[in-house]
C-alpha cells in the first residue's frame, strides 16, 4: 500500500514531535545501465512470428508476409512462377512461416500445393497453419482502400489526406495488382487474429512500423541440404540450463566462424545474406569495397571505434512498437537514448571516410538531424535516474512549472503531516500513544492509530469525531476534519504528477513516432555495417583474400583455396588450386587413397541436382553410391554423369570424389575435353604412406585402404588379415577363417547350437521361439563370441 505520513508518539513528558517518517513504498531496486541493456538482450531473443499471404493467378506470384519481430510488412512485387510453384515454395524454406493465408477461390495447381504442404508432418520447423480468407477479401479496390486508410505510426499526422496517398504510392507498388491483393487481404487477417495485440482495447491496432520490399532475383539457389553438408549452419544443443526457450546454439560454422557481429540485427542480416546469397556483381563488389578499407592497417583504429558504436544499437522495432502500444518501459527510454546517439556518431564518423564507397556516403547522408532531435528531446525531457528509483517514466525538473510545483509539494508532506498528525493526538484519546496522517493514493489523506488491546470487536472501532475506514496491519484508518482539509487542499498530488508525466510521455512518443522512419534506416545501414566489419574483422585474422568477379570469366578459377574449417582444425592444411570453365574439364573425378583429403576439397549432394542443375551450377559430389553395393552405386553414379555430359556445353560445372576406381579402369565415361581426370599426391615410402593433400592430373591407382586402417590405429593383426581377405576377394578365391584367433572349442558350441536350431520344427503351433534364445542362444554367447 503506497503512503506518505508522519507519526508523533506520546512520551512521559507529554506529546512531542518526532523525524517525519516515509508512508511511501520501498522502490524498487534501481538496476544499473548494464542491467537494463540485459533485459533488452532478453527482449531481443524472443521468438518471432511471420505469417504469409499469397496469391497465385495467371503464372504470376503476389507475396507479403508480416513480421513480428519488427513489425514491419515485407512485399514482393508480381513475380513470375512455375506451374510447381518453386518461387514460392522458396519462399516458404526462407521465411518458416507460421500461418499462410491465401484466397478461399484457387486454381488447381495453388490447391495441389497447398494440400501438399499441410500434409508435411515432419516439416522444420513445423507445418504452417493454411487459412483461407473468402475471395472478397482480397478484391483489388477494398485491398487498396485498406492500404491508404491504415494507421501507420511512420506517417505524420500533420500529412493530408492526399499527401498520404502520394507517401504511400512511392513504397508500395500500386501497378502490381496481385501484390496489392495479397496486402490488402494480409491486413484483413491481422485485424481479424490482433497479431500480437490479443489482449489489447479493441480499438488498438496492429503495429505496423513500415513496408519493405524483397526480391528473390539475383539469388544464388542453395538447398537446405548443402548448407547441413558444407557446414554454413550448424546448430547444436545448448548446454546452458537457461537456454531451454531456444534450446540450439551455433556449432563449428562457416556461420559461426563469420559471425563477430556487434548487434542482434547485423546477425540477422548475416544470417539474410547467408540464406539469399546473391550474384548481382554490383552489389557484391559494393560489399567487398567496404571490407576491403577496413583491412587497410591505417583503418583498424576507425573500425575498432565504429564496432563499439554498433554495440550500443539495440531492438529499436520492439522499443517502436511498444511505444505504438503505449507499453514503454523505464529501460526503453535509455536503450533509444544510447541508441541514437551511437547512430549521430556512427554518422559523424563515416563522413570523414571516403564518400567515394556507397555505404559511407549512405550513413553521412541518411542519418539526419532526426536523430539529433530524438536525442535532444529525449535527454532534455527524461529523468533517467528518477524514472528508474520509480520504476516508471519522470520527468526533469524545468519542464511543466505545474509538475514541478506539485512535486515541491508532495516533498514537503512529511514535515507537515507530522504536524498534523501531532494536533491530531491532542485530541485523541490518553490511551492512544501514537498516530500518524498517511497519504495513500487513489484514497487521500487518512489519521493512522495503532489497535489497542481493547479492541477486538467492530463496534470497539468508533471513535467519536472520526469515519472508520479500514483496518490493516493492526492499524485502524479513520478520515478526521483535517484529513478531509487536506484532501480538499492538496487533492490526490501523487496520480497527479504522475497522469501529468504520463501525458509528456505520450507527447514524446508521438515525436518519436513521426519519426519511425529515419530509425528504421538507422537499423537497415548499421546493420549492413556490422555485417561488413565482422567479415572483415574475420578476413584480417584469417588471411582470406578479396575475390573477383568478372562477367567474362565463366566458370570458377581458385587459386590456393583453403576449406575455412578444416584449417582451424587440422595441424598442417594443404591449400589446393582449381579451374572450371569454357567447354573444358566440366567435369572433374577425383580418386585418391581414404583420407587423402578428397571430401575437404569437396562436400556433395546429388538428388536434387540432377533435376535442377544448370549450366551455371556448381555441383559437389562427394562418395555418391557409397552407401549402396557396388555394382548398383558405380551404376548410378556413371549415369547420373554421363546424364550431365550429355548435355554438352550447357553441362554444369562438376566435381566427383570417389573410390570407385573401375569408374575409370571400365572407361565408364565417354572421353573427351568435359571430362578431366585428378587424383591426390600421395607417396609410398616403405610400409608408410605419406598424404600430400595436392590435386594433380592423374587417376589413382589403388585406394589404399590398409594404409590409412594403419593410420587409423586398428591393429597390425587386423589391418593384416583385411588386406589377405582383399587380395582373396580380387583373385576369386574362397575365404578360410583363421584357426589361431578362434576360441578353444568355439566351432564345436556354434555347430552344437545350430544343430539344435534344425531339431526345430518351426510349424509346431507351441513353440516358443523367445524360450529357445533365453535358453539355449544367450547362454551359448559367451562361448561362440
Amino acid at each position: 500500500m503506497a503512503s506518505l505520513g508522519a507519526n508523533p508518539r506520546r512520551t512521559p513528558q507529554g506529546p512531542g514531535p518526532e523525524a517525519a517518517s516515509s508512508g511511501f513504498p520501498s522502490p524498487a531496486p534501481v538496476p544499473s545501465p548494464r542491467e537494463a541493456e540485459e533485459e533488452e538482450v532478453e527482449e531481443e531473443e524472443e521468438l518471432a512470428e511471420i505469417h504469409l499471404c499469397v496469391l497465385w493467378n495467371s503464372g504470376y506470384l503476389g507475396i507479403a508476409y508480416y513480421d513480428t519481430s519488427d513489425s514491419t510488412i515485407h512485399f514482393m512485387p508480381d513475380a513470375p512462377d512455375h506451374e510447381s510453384l518453386k518461387l514460392l515454395q522458396r519462399v516458404l524454406d526462407e521465411i518458416n512461416p507460421q500461418s499462410v493465408v491465401t484466397s478461399a477461390k484457387q486454381d488447381e495447381n495453388m490447391t495441389r500445393f497447398l494440400g501438399k504442404l499441410a500434409s508435411q508432418e515432419h516439416r522444420e520447423p513445423k507445418r504452417p497453419e493454411i487459412i483461407f480468407l473468402p475471395s472478397v477479401d482480397f478484391g483489388l479496390e477494398i485491398s487498396k482502400q485498406r492500404l491508404l486508410s491504415g494507421n501507420y505510426s511512420f506517417i505524420p499526422d500533420s500529412m493530408t489526406a492526399t499527401e498520404k496517398i502520394l507517401f504511400l504510392s512511392s513504397i508500395i507498388p500500386f501497378d502490381c495488382l496481385l501484390t496489392v491483393r495479397a496486402l490488402g487481404g494480409l491486413l484483413k487477417f491481422l485485424g481479424r487474429r490482433r497479431i500480437g495485440v490479443e489482449l489489447e482495447d479493441y480499438n488498438v491496432s496492429v503495429p505496423i512500423l513500415g513496408f519493405k520490399k524483397f526480391m528473390l532475383t539475383h539469388l544464388v539457389n542453395i538447398d537446405q541440404d548443402t548448407y547441413s553438408v558444407l557446414q554454413i549452419f550448424k546448430s547444436e544443443s545448448h548446454p546452458s540450463v537457461y537456454k531451454v526457450a531456444s534450446g540450439l546454439k551455433e556449432g563449428l560454422s562457416l556461420f559461426g566462424i563469420l559471425n563477430r557481429c556487434r548487434c542482434k540485427w547485423g546477425e540477422k542480416l548475416l544470417r539474410l545474406w547467408f540464406t539469399r546469397p546473391t550474384h548481382d556483381l554490383g552489389e557484391l563488389n559494393s560489399r567487398l569495397d567496404v571490407i576491403q578499407f577496413f583491412l587497410l592497417p591505417q583503418n583498424l583504429d576507425m573500425a575498432q571505434m565504429l564496432h563499439r558504436l554498433l554495440g550500443h544499437i539495440k531492438n529499436v522495432p520492439l522499443i517502436l512498437k511498444r511505444m505504438k502500444l503505449s507499453h514503454t518501459k523505464v529501460s526503453d527510454w535509455q536503450v533509444l537514448y544510447k541508441t541514437v546517439y551511437s547512430a549521430l556518431g556512427l554518422r559523424d564518423a563515416c563522413r570523414s571516410l571516403p564518400q567515394s564507397i556507397q555505404l559511407f556516403r549512405d550513413i553521412a547522408q541518411e542519418f539526419s538531424d532526426d536523430l539529433h532531435h530524438i536525442a535532444s528531446l529525449i535527454g532534455k525531457v527524461v529523468d533517467f535516474e528518477g524514472s528508474l528509483a520509480e520504476n516508471r517514466f519522470t520527468v526533469l525538473p524545468n519542464i511543466d512549472p505545474e509538475i514541478d510545483e506539485k512535486k515541491r509539494r508532495l516533498m514537503g508532506l512529511p514535515n507537515f503531516l507530522t504536524e498534523v498528525a501531532r494536533k491530531e493526538l491532542e485530541n485523541l484519546d490518553s490511551r492512544i500513544p501514537s498516530c500518524s496522517v498517511i497519504y495513500i493514493p487513489l484514497i487521500g489523506f487518512l489519521l493512522s492509530i495503532p489497535r489497542l488491546p481493547s479492541m477486538v470487536e467492530a463496534s470497539d472501532f468508533e471513535i467519536n469525531g472520526l469515519d472508520f475506514m479500514f483496518l490493516s496491519e493492526e492499524k485502524l484508518h479513520y478520515r478526521s476534519a483535517r484529513t478531509k482539509e487536506l484532501d480538499a487542499l492538496l487533492g490526490d498530488l501523487h496520480c497527479e504528477i504522475r497522469d501529468q508525466e504520463t501525458l509528456l510521455m505520450y507527447q514524446l512518443q508521438c515525436q518519436v513516432l513521426a519519426r519511425a522512419a529515419v530509425l528504421t534506416r538507422v537499423l537497415d545501414l548499421a546493420s549492413r555495417l556490422d555485417v561488413l566489419l565482422a567479415l572483415a574483422s574475420a578476413a584480417r585474422d584469417y588471411g582470406y583474400s578479396r575475390p573477383r568477379y568478372s562477367p567474362q570469366v565463366l566458370g570458377v578459377r581458385i587459386q590456393n583455396g583453403r576449406h575455412p574449417l578444416m584449417e582451424l582444425c587440422a595441424r598442417t592444411f594443404v591449400p589446393n588450386s582449381t579451374e572450371c570453365g569454357g567447354d573444358k574439364g566440366r567435369v572433374k573425378v577425383i580418386t585418391g587413397p581414404n583420407s587423402s583429403g578428397k571430401s575437404i576439397y569437396l562436400k556433395q549432394q546429388v538428388a536434387k541436382a540432377v533435376n535442377n542443375a544448370t549450366a551455371q551450377s556448381l555441383v559437389l559430389i562427394d562418395e555418391f553410391g557409397k552407401g549402396t553395393n557396388t555394382v548398383d552405386g558405380l551404376a548410378l553414379l556413371a549415369a547420373v554423369l554421363r546424364h550431365w555430359l550429355a548435355r554438352g556445353p550447357t553441362c554444369p560445372h562438376i566435381f566427383v570424389a570417389t573410390n570407385f576406381l573401375s569408374l575409370v579402369q571400365l572407361q565408364l565415361l565417354p572421353r573427351g575435353p568435359l571430362v578431366q581426370y585428378l587424383t591426390m599426391e600421395t607417396c609410398e615410402d616403405g610400409n608408410d604412406l605419406v598424404f600430400f593433400y595436392q590435386v594433380c592430373e592423374g587417376v589413382a591407382k589403388a585406394s589404399h585402404a590398409s594404409h590409412t586402417a594403419a593410420q587409423a590405429g586398428l591393429p597390425d593383426k587386423l589391418v593384416a588379415r583385411g588386406k589377405e581377405v582383399s587380395d582373396l576377394i580380387r583373385s576369386g578365391k574362397p575365404i578360410k577363417p583363421v584357426k589361431d584367433l578362434l576360441k578353444k572349442n568355439q566351432m564345436e558350441n556354434c555347430q552344437t547350437l545350430v544343430d539344435k536350431f534344425m531339431k526345430l520344427d518351426l510349424e509346431d503351433p507351441n513353440l516358443d521361439l523367445n524360450v529357445f534364445m533365453s535358453q539355449e542362444v544367450l547362454p551359448a554367447a559367451t562361448s561362440i563370441l
